[in-house]
């Protein structure tokens, strides 16, 4: 275990090295921050942490920088996370407030986070798996023709045409979305299945092959992985910290083109609470000299899907992390309310 002093000159060193971009010298440090100990103290001090791995010297005559165990202990142990002010509260608020729908929602949430932490942001889409059905809409297209227009609870829309074997009167069209609705409005999508499973036999022997093909559609469209979907905004703040970058930061944009990276990076991150990845936390060779800051958000208490942003291991950890919680929290909100 360090010691609180040993805690402390690491705390300076992370903020020096993050807000300066500069390496680190125990001078620079007993001048700026009010460590009450000699520069000999500090010096010594800052010999242990290299010792144990918590800082490095990137070369002979430089100051010493943090390692990726030492930004670890940091957000463990040192890092508050900073809150947003009141003003920036109100205008993420009204800003999220003023989407249309859901890919508008998505689509402002990416270029919001992207803007206020200057990393390159990630949002995935609400995932179906843990959605519930607010609305099933039938409507005729032709005699045997119809569009099956499925609304989640999180605002997602999913759309489709179904060919039906035999011409389907607006009677029974209005049955068969009356009792849709009554049966599943409200129901997660892995338990309707069964719900739904002796519909065709309550209707006339014409009209169940219709049934039976719309309850198969509809049955599709729950089980797909249209959950994989995602968005991602400000790649480009990544050239601001090209020196943060090992020879180029190519691997990294590579990395970042790959969807099912980012998917699996934001699936680590736990649905309650911030996660933080710093550098070669992250399995993927291309980010591990990024960090990754994500979290879950939803509607209600359970998370839908996650959101986070990607940027070099030296990032503004509190304002980060705070700036992530307060997007979800207010996505969350948007989505409860529509």
């Amino acid at each position: 275990m360090l010691s609180e002093r040993r805690l402390e000159v690491l705390r300076a060193i992370v903020q020096d090295y993050v807000g300066t971009e500069e390496p680190v010298g125990s001078k620079a440090l007993t001048e700026r921050h009010n460590l009450q100990v000699s520069p000999a103290t500090v010096r010594n001090d800052m010999a242990a942490l290299e010792e144990e791995g918590y800082i490095a010297q990137p070369h002979t005559s430089a100051g010493r920088v943090p390692t990726d165990k030492g930004y670890r202990l940091f957000v463990d142990k040192l890092a508050d996370v900073k809150p947003l002010s009141t003003p920036e509260r109100r205008a993420i608020q009204s800003f999220l407030e003023s989407a249309v729908d859901l890919d508008d929602v998505v689509g402002r949430t990416v270029r919001l986070l992207a803007q206020l932490t200057r990393q390159v942001a990630v949002v995935q889409y609400p995932s179906l798996s843990r959605s519930t059905v607010r609305h099933v809409e039938l409507l005729a297209l032709a005699p045997a023709r119809l569009m099956l227009v499925l609304i989640t609870d999180t605002g997602r829309v999913e759309q489709r045409v179904v060919d039906c074997p035999a011409p389907f009167g607006e009677t029974s069209l209005a049955d068969l979305r009356a009792r849709l609705n009554s049966r599943i409005v409200g129901e997660r999508f892995t338990d309707v299945p069964p719900l739904v499973a002796d519909l065709p036999d309550s209707f006339d022997a014409e009209d169940r092959g219709t049934v039976s093909t719309v309850l198969s559609s509809l049955l599709e469209t729950l089980v797909e992985e249209t959950e994989e979907r995602l968005m991602i905004g400000g790649t480009a703040n990544l050239t601001r910290f090209a020196t943060d970058f090992p020879l180029t930061i190519r691997p990294v944009l590579e990395a970042l083109e790959e969807q099912v990276v980012l998917l699996k990076l934001l699936g680590e991150a736990k649905d309650s609470g911030v996660t933080v990845r710093i550098g070669h936390e992250n399995a993927h060779e291309g980010l591990t000299s990024t960090s990754v800051v994500s979290v879950g958000y939803g509607s209600g208490d359970e998370a839908v899907a996650k959101l986070g942003v990607v940027g070099p291991t030296r990032m503004d950890y509190p304002g980060t992390m705070g700036a992530v919680r307060a997007v979800a929290r207010y996505v969350g909100q948007i989505l409860a309310e529509n």
